[in-house]
C-alpha cells in the first residue's frame, strides 16, 4: 500500500517538513518522515525525483498531491523571485528544495497559537500531547489532530497534561469562535490579505505574526510574510529598501528562502 509520485523537482522533505511550517512529522534513521496529516498517515521518502509515501491509501492521492504543493511550478517561482533581487537569488539557491505545504486550517491555527515563545522542537511535544490526549487514534500510538468542537469543550484544567502554560486560554477561545462560526476559516481563503488577517486576530492572543503564519501556511496564502523577530534582522540586513509585499503574489516562499538562508549564515549579521 503506497502512493508514488514521479519525476517531483523542487522538493527536499527535510527542508520542506524540518523547516518550522509544521510540527508533526518525525524524521526516522534512513531519512524518510512518519506523520499524520488530516487523519491520515503515511511515511514520506524521496528516491531520485521520485516522491513515495508508503502506506498511503490511492483514494488519497489528491490530497497528497495537494498537501506537498506538487501543482504549482517552484522552478518557475524561483526564477521571478530571483529576478527581483540578486540576494535572494542567493537564498533561493541556498534551499531550492522547500515548499509551502497546504496544511488544515484549524491544525496551523493551533500549532501557531503553541509556537508563540517557542522553540520547535517545544513546539511538536505540545502538538503531539493535544493529539494523544484530544485526537482520534488514527494507527497504533499515532492520533489525528483533535478537531475544534472537542477543543470547544475542554476546560483550562483538562489541557493541563499538555503543558501550554498561558497558551491554554487562547487555545480554548480559538476553538470556540472556530466551533460556534465566530471564525469562519474557510472564508479567509478568499477575503482581502488585511480583512483575513483582522478576522483571526478576533481570536485572543493572535496578533499579526500568528495571523500571518495562519494565512500562508493553514490557508496558501502565499502573498502572506510572516515577520518575527529573526526576519525582521533579515529584512533590515539584506533587503532594506524593500518591504515583504515588494516580493509580490509568492511573497510568503520568498520568506522561507530568506528565513532559511538568514539561519543558516548568522555572520550576515555579525555587526
Amino acid at each position: 500500500m503506497g502512493i508514488i509520485f514521479e519525476n517531483i523537482t523542487d522538493l527536499d522533505l527535510r527542508e520542506t517538513l524540518d523547516c518550522g511550517q509544521c510540527f508533526r512529522w518525525s524524521e526516522q534513521s534512513d531519512g524518510s518522515f512518519r506523520g499524520i496529516i488530516r487523519g491520515r498517515f503515511a511515511q514520506v521518502r524521496m528516491d531520485g525525483n521520485d516522491l513515495f509515501l508508503d502506506g498511503a491509501e490511492e483514494s488519497d492521492r489528491m490530497m497528497w498531491r495537494d498537501y506537498f504543493d506538487l501543482d504549482l511550478d517552484y522552478g518557475k517561482v524561483k526564477r521571478e523571485l530571483s529576478a527581483l533581487h540578486p540576494v535572494l537569488a542567493q537564498a533561493a539557491r541556498f534551499a531550492p528544495g522547500i515548499r509551502i505545504l497546504n496544511q488544515e486550517p484549524f491544525e496551523a491555527l493551533i500549532s501557531f497559537i503553541i509556537s508563540q515563545n517557542n522553540n520547535i522542537k517545544r513546539i511538536a511535544g505540545i502538538v503531539d500531547r493535544l493529539c494523544e490526549n484530544f485526537g482520534q487514534e488514527i494507527k497504533a500510538g499515532r492520533f489525528a489532530f483533535p478537531t475544534a468542537e472537542r477543543l470547544a469543550s475542554l476546560s483550562l484544567d483538562d489541557l493541563a497534561p499538555i503543558r501550554a502554560g498561558f497558551r491554554h486560554r487562547y487555545i480554548i477561545d480559538a476553538a470556540q469562535k472556530v466551533a460556534d462560526g465566530t471564525v469562519d476559516l474557510e472564508s479567509l481563503r478568499y477575503l482581502p490579505y488585511d480583512e483575513a488577517r483582522a478576522e483571526l486576530m478576533k481570536i485572543t492572543g493572535v496578533g499579526v505574526k500568528v495571523a500571518d503564519c495562519v494565512l500562508l501556511y493553514g490557508l496558501h496564502r502565499l502573498d502572506g510574510f510572516p515577520l518575527d523577530v529573526w526576519m525582521k534582522r533579515a529584512m533590515a540586513a539584506l533587503f532594506p529598501d524593500l518591504t515583504p509585499k515588494d516580493f509580490g503574489q509568492y511573497a510568503g516562499i520568498a520568506q522561507q528562502y530568506i528565513f532559511h538562508y538568514s539561519r543558516m549564515h548568522p555572520e550576515l549579521f555579525d555587526n
